[in-house]
């Protein structure tokens, strides 16, 4: 989501659908759902970013290997777990500190752009066979998780 009154932007060739993938043992976002063991996703959302680089952030994801096996090695994903995804829209994630102390979010894209690339997002990650919960888009949200590990990684579709 953007706030209201950014300035039109052209994409930033830098900017991508970003994500901050936390693995957790559980997490919950209100308004909206709440999981038990897997990933916690904040997703940001650029102007032109496309629904195709959504849903190939949405497989990578589900295969990303960063779930301890039995000798404690990041060698399992959401799908060989079993485990849950809770998908939070996060437009701050596409801040720009270049100038100044203060974040320009005008390389974000707007809400009626930014919904549709979430929700293919969130449907990808359903068709990979992971069960997904998600955040109210556009709302402010409470997001509470524990963090697992702590294993946080941030990636984007390039």
């Amino acid at each position: 989501m953007s706030p209201a009154g950014t300035v039109p932007a052209e994409r930033c060739e830098d900017q991508a659908v970003k994500a901050v993938i936390q693995r957790v043992s559980r997490a919950r976002v209100t308004p909206g759902g709440e999981i038990g063991p897997g990933l916690c996703v904040l997703l940001g959302i650029a102007r032109g970013d496309t629904i195709d680089q959504a849903e190939h952030l949405a497989g990578k994801i589900a295969r990303l290997r960063i779930i301890q096996n039995e000798d404690g090695r990041f060698d399992r994903s959401l799908l060989d777990s079993g485990g849950a995804a809770l998908v939070v829209s996060q437009f701050t994630l596409i801040a720009d500190t270049a100038k100044g102390n203060r974040p320009s979010f005008s390389h974000a894209a707007p809400l009626e752009e930014a919904e549709p690339v979430y929700e293919a997002f969130a449907t990808a990650l359903r068709g990979q066979g992971v069960a997904v919960e998600t955040g109210v888009f556009g709302a402010r949200m409470q997001v509470e998780l524990v963090n697992d590990g702590p294993v946080t990684i941030v990636i984007g579709d390039r």
